[in-house]
C-alpha cells in the first residue's frame, strides 16, 4: 500500500474503510444516519444505544444524595416545561383567534360557496388553521346550523375540514426538532402520519358522503334511538389547571366569532372586558371566569353598569387593537412554546437513559404475545382516546406525543393508533359539550358531534382494521426520510397543505363548480397517475412501457430534488437549510479517497 500511494494510485474504498469512517464520525459525536450510508449506518427508527448500563460502581452517600436531588429537579423541570408548553398552546390559539376571527366569520357567510362540498372542506381547514382550535370551528358550525344559516348536509364537509386542520399543531411542534436529523425524521414522520390519515379519510368519505349522505343519515338514526334532555355539564379537567395562568394573560369572548358568522356581529373587541354581574351566577360552565369569582354580593342601589365585574388579565382596558394584541401574544407564545419544547427534549434525553429508557420503551411499545398481538394497537387506540378525553384537547395530546417520538421513546407503529384514538377522544369531548348546550341547540350540536365521531370511526375502519391498508405508516416514514434529507421540504409541506392548496381550491370554488371540476379534476388525475407509475416502477416495472420504467428522460428538475435543494440552500441564510456537518464530512471522504486510505493506514 505505501508503494501505491507513493506512485499516486489510491485504492478503491472498501466497506471496511467506510465502516471505519462511519465509526470515527460516531465517536466524534455526529449523527450516522446520512443519506447514501443508510445501509451501513444506524437506522433512524431504531432506538439509540443505551447508556449507563454497565456494572454498578460504589458511590458515596453524598453522591447518591446529589443524584436524588438532580433527579428531583429534572422531574420538576419536566412537569414545569410541560405545563407552560400546554399553556403556550392555549395562548397561541387565542392569538390566532384575535388575528383571524373576523376573517373566519366572513368566510362562513357565503352560503353559495359552502354549498360546494370541496369548498366546505377547504373552509373547515382554513378556519381551523386561522383560529388554531377545532372546538371553536365546531362551535361556529353548530351555531350556524342552529340559526338555520346552514343545513346539516352542508356542515358535514366543513367538519371534515376541521378534522384535517387540527393536525397543523403537531406539524408546527415537530419543526422545533429540526436541529437533529434523526430526531427530526422521527418527529416529522409522527406529525405527518396524523395529517396523511386525515387526508386519506377525506378523499374516501367526501365523495361517498356527497353521493349518499351516509354520515348524516347515520347520525339521524343515532339521534332517533337516543332520548336526549338538555342540561348537563361539560368536563374541563386540564383547563382547571391551566386557566389560572392563561386567564391572567388573556381572556376572549369566543361568542363574538360565532356572532360574526351568524350575522349578528358588532364592532366590539374580542378581548373580554367584563366577566359577570354581581350576585348573578354564570350560565353553564364557570370556565370563563378563571380564578376570579364574579358572583359577589349585588349592590341593589347601583345601576346595572356599576354591578358589572371586570375581568382580571393583562389586556383589560388596553387601548391596543385586537390585531396588535394578537401579534404580541403570537410572538410571546411561540417563544415560550419553542423554549419549553427544547427543554422537554433535552430533559427527556437526559432522563431516559440506560435501564430507565429501556423500561419505558419496552412498556410503551410492548405487544401481547401470539396470538393476541393484534390487541396491542386497539388498546393504544383506547389509551389515546382516554388521555385526550382527560386532557380535553387533541392538539395538546398529539403535540406531546411528537417530542417523545423525536427522542425515540415511541415508535411510529405505536404512535399511529395513539393518534387515531386521539381523534376519537376529541369527538367524545365535543359530544359532552354538545349535551350541555341550550335546548334550542341541543339536537343540532349533538348531531354535528356524532357526525365528527362517525367520520373518525370510519377512518379507523378504513386505514387500521386491515393491517395491509395501514398506508399512512409507510407514507409517513418515506416522507420523514425525505424531509430529513431536504429539510426545506417540511416548510413547503406546511405551506402547501394547510394554506396554498386550500386557498387555491377555495378560489376555484368561487368561480363555480364547473371551473373547479375542469381545473381540479385533471390535476388530481395527473397526481394519481404519477403515484401509480412510481409504485409500479418500484414493484412491477415490467408492467409499464419502456418509456415509463424510469423518469430519466425528463429534465432533472422534474424528477429530482437535487436542483431545488441547491437553489433552496443557496437562498437560506447561514446555510440553515443545508445538510448537516456529518453529511459534508462523509461526502468529503467520497470525493477525496486519500482520506479513506489514510484511515486504513
Amino acid at each position: 500500500m505505501p508503494n501505491s500511494l507513493a506512485a499516486g494510485h489510491v485504492p478503491n474504498p472498501t466497506l471496511d474503510a467506510i465502516d471505519l469512517v462511519d465509526w470515527s464520525l460516531r465517536n466524534a459525536g455526529t449523527s450516522s444516519s446520512v443519506p447514501g450510508l443508510e445501509e451501513g449506518g444506524a437506522e433512524p427508527w431504531a432506538f439509540s444505544q443505551l447508556k449507563n448500563i454497565g456494572q454498578l460502581k460504589e458511590v458515596s452517600k453524598a453522591s447518591r444524595l446529589c443524584q436524588v436531588v438532580i433527579s428531583f429537579l429534572k422531574a420538576c423541570g419536566l412537569l414545569g416545561s410541560l405545563y407552560f408548553f400546554i399553556c403556550s398552546l392555549d395562548i397561541l390559539s387565542s392569538a390566532f383567534q384575535l388575528l383571524g376571527s373576523k376573517m373566519a366569520g366572513e368566510i362562513f357567510k357565503d352560503n353559495v360557496v359552502l354549498s360546494n362540498p370541496v369548498a366546505g372542506l377547504v373552509v373547515g381547514v382554513l378556519v381551523t388553521v386561522l383560529v388554531q382550535s377545532s372546538s371553536t370551528s365546531s362551535s361556529i358550525v353548530v351555531s350556524m346550523v342552529a340559526s338555520k344559516l346552514l343545513t346539516v348536509q352542508v356542515s358535514v364537509p366543513i367538519i371534515m375540514g376541521v378534522n384535517v386542520g387540527t393536525s397543523i399543531t403537531s406539524t408546527l411542534v415537530s419543526m422545533a426538532q429540526s436541529g437533529d436529523r434523526d430526531e427530526f425524521q422521527r418527529a416529522f414522520s409522527g406529525s405527518a402520519v396524523h395529517g396523511i390519515f386525515n387526508w386519506l379519510t377525506v378523499l374516501v368519505l367526501l365523495p361517498l358522503e356527497s353521493a349518499t349522505a351516509a354520515l348524516e343519515r347515520l347520525s339521524e338514526l343515532a339521534l332517533g334511538a337516543a332520548s336526549l334532555q338538555p342540561g348537563g355539564q361539560a368536563l374541563y379537567i386540564l383547563k382547571a389547571l391551566t386557566q389560572p395562568f392563561t386567564h391572567f394573560i388573556i381572556q376572549l369572548d369566543s361568542s363574538m366569532i360565532t356572532s360574526s358568522a351568524t350575522r349578528n356581529s358588532t364592532n366590539s373587541s374580542l378581548i373580554k372586558q367584563w366577566c359577570g354581574i354581581r350576585g348573578k351566577m354564570p350560565q353553564g360552565s364557570s370556565e370563563d371566569y378563571g380564578m376570579f369569582n364574579p358572583c359577589t354580593e349585588r349592590n341593589i342601589s347601583a345601576s346595572a353598569e356599576e354591578n358589572k365585574v371586570p375581568c382580571h388579565h393583562l389586556f383589560v382596558g388596553s387601548e391596543l387593537t385586537d390585531l396588535a394584541v394578537g401579534f404580541i401574544l403570537l410572538a410571546g407564545s411561540l417563544l415560550v412554546l419553542c423554549v419549553c419544547l427544547v427543554l422537554l427534549v433535552k430533559l427527556l434525553n437526559s432522563v431516559l437513559q440506560g435501564r430507565i429508557a429501556q423500561a419505558v420503551r419496552t412498556v410503551i411499545n410492548a405487544d401481547f404475545s401470539f396470538p393476541f398481538g393484534w390487541l396491542s394497537g386497539y388498546l393504544a387506540i383506547l389509551a389515546g382516546a382516554g388521555l385526550t378525553f382527560l386532557l380535553q384537547s387533541s392538539s395538546v395530546f398529539t403535540a406531546a406525543i411528537v417530542p417523545l417520538m423525536g427522542v425515540g421513546v415511541i415508535n411510529l407503529e405505536r404512535a399511529y393508533p395513539l393518534f387515531l384514538g386521539s381523534n376519537i377522544g376529541t369527538t367524545t369531548t365535543a359530544l359532552l359539550a354538545a349535551l350541555a348546550s341550550p335546548a334550542d341547540m341541543l339536537l343540532t350540536a349533538v348531531q354535528v358531534a356524532l357526525i365528527h365521531f362517525f367520520f373518525n370511526l370510519a377512518g379507523i375502519l378504513l386505514w387500521y382494521l386491515v393491517p395491509v391498508l395501514r398506508l399512512p405508516i409507510p407514507l409517513a416514514k418515506r416522507f420523514g426520510e425525505l424531509t430529513a434529507q431536504y429539510r426545506w421540504v417540511a416548510i413547503i409541506y406546511l405551506l402547501f397543505t394547510f394554506l396554498l392548496l386550500p386557498l387555491a381550491a377555495f378560489g376555484l370554488s368561487l368561480a363555480g363548480v364547473l371551473v373547479l371540476a375542469a381545473v381540479g379534476g385533471p390535476l388530481v388525475g395527473l397526481v394519481l397517475l404519477i403515484i401509480l407509475v412510481n409504485v409500479l416502477q418500484r414493484h412491477q416495472p415490467s408492467w409499464l412501457p419502456r418509456c415509463l420504467r424510469s423518469w430519466a428522460w425528463l429534465p432533472l428538475w422534474l424528477h429530482s430534488l437535487e436542483p431545488w435543494d441547491h437553489l433552496m440552500t443557496g437562498c437560506c441564510p447561514c446555510r440553515a437549510c443545508s445538510n448537516s456537518h456529518t453529511t459534508s464530512k462523509v461526502a468529503h471522504c467520497y470525493e477525496n479517497p486519500q482520506v479513506i486510505a489514510s484511515q486504513q493506514l
